[in-house]
């Protein structure tokens, strides 16, 4: 019998001469093939990532994208578009001779899957997307200009005081300069700083303790940095570029759980993304954000049990 993390093939994979990505192969070496979208940007995937499948009947693909977690040069914003990580994905697939795969991303991971599916509707078999980011303006300019203020005042109120009311650039571009060009102990503070307003909102209930857990257990550093710089730059993607193109998805079963609380990714955004499409499925759940939450988590097992 397979261990649940079965684990068939792992490596690094060169993408450009600056960057090497990180992958693991798991479960049944002729299973259906799953691709794993991990959220951030920057986060990369985790053992826990791995629950949701199982590994005696599917074939996950888990990588991490540029600059994340364990991918070479952590950290590294040069060559790091998301259209450089679409590409990523099919040079990931060649090199495992996959054609056509289903594909599952969470937060940022739906905000990818869904521009590698519109650009490659013919690799796609199927799309499971927890927790909709569409990269726009609006759903940006919720996260990080106030849109979760009236429900967490003091996490807000932490959020944005880190940032000198006479700035000339915007939150996440001071924070990601301070990131990148500050001193040792500025580095640390203000990447620790964005991992702890995103972490303190992303769950129904969350307590300071857990969320101090929670950053333990992983790699924040690439975290920070990577939404800062994606989401400076507005997802390197052209605006409305998902809602404009959603009729490329048309063949495509997609199938989106929400939470209905999610402070982070408003439900009402997943809604309307979810009206443009023709083979869809729309679950909301009494949750946050969090895939750890016990509605959504439980959802994804169940979905992918089929």
């Amino acid at each position: 019998m397979l261990e649940i993390n079965s684990l068939l093939e792992s490596g690094y994979l060169k993408v450009s001469e600056i960057h090497d990505i990180y992958y693991e192969v798991c479960g049944a070496v002729d299973g259906e093939p799953y691709l794993f979208v991990h959220g951030g940007p920057g986060a990369g995937f985790s053992e826990q990532d791995k629950r949701f499948f199982d590994f005696k009947k599917h074939k996950v693909i888990f990588f991490d994208q540029r600059g994340s977690s364990k991918s070479k040069p952590f950290g590294c914003i040069k060559e790091n578009t998301t259209q450089d990580l679409v590409n990523d994905i099919n040079v990931l697939l060649k090199h495992l001779n996959i054609h056509k795969i289903n594909v599952f991303g969470g937060s940022w991971g739906t905000t990818l899957s869904l521009v590698f599916a519109i650009q490659n509707p013919e690799r796609v078999k199927s799309l499971l997307l927890r927790g909709v980011f569409l990269g726009d303006k609006k759903s940006i300019n919720h996260y990080l200009n106030g849109g979760v203020e009236n429900e967490f005042p003091k996490e807000w109120s932490r959020f944005k005081h880190n940032v000198p009311i006479d700035s000339a650039v915007s939150i996440s571009e001071y924070y990601l300069d301070q990131m990148l060009n500050g001193t040792v102990e500025n580095r640390f503070f203000y990447c620790y700083e964005w991992v702890f307003y995103e972490i303190s909102i992303f769950k129904k209930g969350i307590t300071e303790k857990e969320i101090k857990a929670i950053i333990e257990e992983f790699p924040f550093e690439s975290l920070a940095i990577m939404e800062a710089y994606y989401l400076s730059n507005k997802c390197f993607i052209e605006e409305n570029y998902i809602l404009n193109n959603t009729y490329v998805l048309d063949d495509i079963p997609v199938t989106i759980i929400h939470g209905q609380q999610d402070s982070i990714c408003p439900v009402e955004y997943a809604e309307t993304f979810h009206h443009k499409l023709k083979r869809t499925v729309l679950y909301i759940e009494d949750a946050g954000h969090s895939d750890s939450e016990p509605a959504i988590e439980k959802r994804i097992i169940e979905v992918l049990k089929g």
